[in-house]
């Protein structure tokens, strides 16, 4: 390994080191929205160190391809001490900012989605079934009125039909119409015990 190749490792990896601190107090300040859930702790914990031991192993293939040393260690080291004395109060001051802003653009744009788009849709399907509703009804009110002027004339015939008919064929009905009822009566019998059952 030459003097150069070692000298862009030393300041590769006092970079790396500096960005394992930076992104460690990134991933600690979103720490609180999973602390709750032990499993999913330990799951963001071990992917974060992966994450971050591919990165910096990866910066270290680019540079030297992968050759591990003790200085490596050590400039790492060295960076991520740098960080923590001279920019982590400054870095957490500014992803606080970073983190505020983002929410508040996050809450125009969420209400700015609500009011212009998912509102008016909400409001045009409940105007939409309130219209299917309203035709349905004058549909139903329109029906009924026509049956009621085909049923009068229809029950008023069958009346004069009724008198004209002689009086055996009218016991007749009247012992069918007896029977029918009877029938009817046992079945809702029948039906409200089934149902009892059920229950």
């Amino acid at each position: 390994m030459t003097l150069s190749i070692q000298f862009l490792t030393m300041v590769s990896m006092i970079a790396g080191g500096f960005y394992l601190g930076v992104a460690l107090d990134t991933f600690r300040r979103f720490h609180r929205h999973w602390k709750r859930n032990v499993f999913l702790v330990y799951f963001m914990e071990v992917s974060f160190w992966l994450t971050q031991v591919f990165i910096l192993y990866f910066i270290l293939f680019q540079v030297n391809l992968g050759e591990l040393r003790v200085y490596v260690f050590v400039a790492c080291l060295l960076g991520f001490a740098a960080y923590q004395a001279l920019a982590a109060t400054l870095y957490k001051r500014l992803l606080e900012r970073i983190i505020i802003i983002a929410s508040r653009i996050y809450r125009i744009i969420f209400n700015l989605v609500k009011n212009v788009i998912i509102a008016p849709i909400r409001y045009l399907i409940k105007f939409l079934i309130a219209s299917v509703i309203f035709l349905f009804n004058m549909i139903m009110v329109v029906l009924g009125f026509f049956l009621k002027c085909i049923y009068l004339p229809l029950k008023w015939l069958l009346k004069q039909v009724y008198r004209l008919l002689p009086k055996k064929f009218k016991l007749i009905l009247h012992k069918l119409a007896g029977f029918y009822s009877k029938i009817q009566n046992i079945c809702r019998k029948y039906w409200k015990l089934i149902s009892s059952k059920r229950r």
